[in-house]
């Protein structure tokens, strides 16, 4: 892999040592070109252009589909937000008074907010202790009941950059018949994900991070089997059969994911998700996670010489592009600060500081960064 032309798809590095990839990325120039060519066209032609634009937006979602390896490309509709994703299921799902969904007590508000939102439809949320920044497939199997009708599961935490194990969660969801939902935002772009080995029923990332999209453009998945069960949510007149017959009211639901894309898309922030979709996918995912895991080792190595805890698991498949670091007796806020001084992008989150490269990140970086916080 010739990283250093990879490397020169990142404006950015001409600017910052970019360390923040589980925050919000910088675009990489085949991105900025989609973005730049939708708008000179939406400019000249307007509407006349569109079938152009339906077309890219086509590519984009087989893109999508190659990079999860879903089944079909239809069964991939496309989302604002990954919490648009998560509302779809939790709003959509067929619970009974009584019924309880699963969750790691660690996650993101965004998946936690729309589960415990259900409390007046009598859906009780039940937590997965994290013990030392790690979650365990028996405590996943302790907090299920009798009564568990779902589990909702970061592919990797962000607080603490613990990749869960999906293959084994997965199989523990269809050995107990529980819904498998995985938030994948924090690995979409950065680890591979196979639906047709993987047995997640439904998946939602938006493209901000690590495939290096614009805010707004991102993905869901849905498994077929579900389409029927899940009641929809966002309904509109793209999510019939029939979309452009717009005088024809015949309410015939599309048989797959396309009836959660209800109005307009993004189209602008898809094109431009498709031009990063392209790029990953050209490098290789499996090629992208060997880098970062490589960079991040280096980190770990580079951090715990000069004095810093390592936090996050860095146990073989447990490892992610997400590094949680504490420096004792330092404020975590005051060493961002102090990074960003020195031209290095990093974050804080959980009161320690957070450190994600990607793979078009260098070791002269991770250097720059070390440099920066022993200052």
């Amino acid at each position: 892999m010739d990283w250093s032309a990879f490397r020169a798809h990142f404006p950015v590095t001409r600017h910052w040592a970019f360390l923040d990839h589980a925050a919000v990325a910088p675009l990489p120039d085949t991105a900025v070109a989609a973005l730049d060519e939708y708008a000179l066209s939406l400019a000249d032609h307007g509407i006349a252009a569109i079938r152009h634009w339906v077309g890219r937006v086509a590519h984009v979602r087989e893109l999508a589909a190659q990079l999860v390896n879903a089944p079909s490309v239809d069964d991939i509709c496309f989302v604002p937000s990954t919490t648009t994703g998560i509302g779809m299921i939790a709003e959509g799902f067929p619970w009974q008074p009584g019924d309880n969904v699963v969750i790691p007590a660690d996650e993101y508000p965004s998946n936690q907010y729309p589960w415990l939102n259900l409390a007046s439809r009598g859906v009780e949320v039940r937590y997965v202790p994290t013990r030392d920044g790690r979650i365990t497939i028996d405590d996943i199997r302790d907090a299920m009941n009798d009564r568990t009708r779902l589990l909702s599961i970061s592919a990797v935490e962000y607080g603490t950059g613990f990749r869960n194990d999906l293959n084994a969660i997965g199989e523990l969801c269809r050995e107990r018949g529980v819904f498998f939902f995985v938030d994948a935002i924090q690995a979409l772009g950065a680890f591979p994900i196979d639906l047709q080995q993987t047995p997640i029923d439904a998946l939602a990332a938006d493209g901000h991070k690590w495939m290096l999209a614009p805010e707004g453009a991102g993905f869901a998945y849905i498994r077929r089997e579900w389409i029927e069960r899940l009641r929809v949510i966002g309904v509109g007149a793209h999510s019939v059969v029939k979309p452009f017959d717009y005088h024809v009211i015949d309410f015939t639901l599309k048989p797959h994911a396309g009836r959660w894309e209800g109005g307009c898309l993004n189209m602008p922030g898809i094109a431009a998700l498709g031009g990063s979709l392209g790029l990953l996918l050209d490098a290789g995912i499996d090629n992208i996670a060997e880098k970062i895991l490589i960079l991040t080792d280096y980190l770990c190595e580079r951090a715990s010489r000069a004095g810093l805890e390592i936090y996050s698991s860095r146990n073989g498949h447990e490892r992610s592009g997400i590094v949680s670091l504490v420096k004792p007796g330092a404020d975590p806020k005051e060493l961002m600060q102090q990074c960003r001084a020195a031209g290095v992008i990093v974050n804080c989150r959980a009161n320690r500081l957070r450190v994600s490269p990607h793979a078009y990140n260098s070791f002269k970086e991770i250097d720059r960064f070390v440099d920066a916080i022993e200052d």
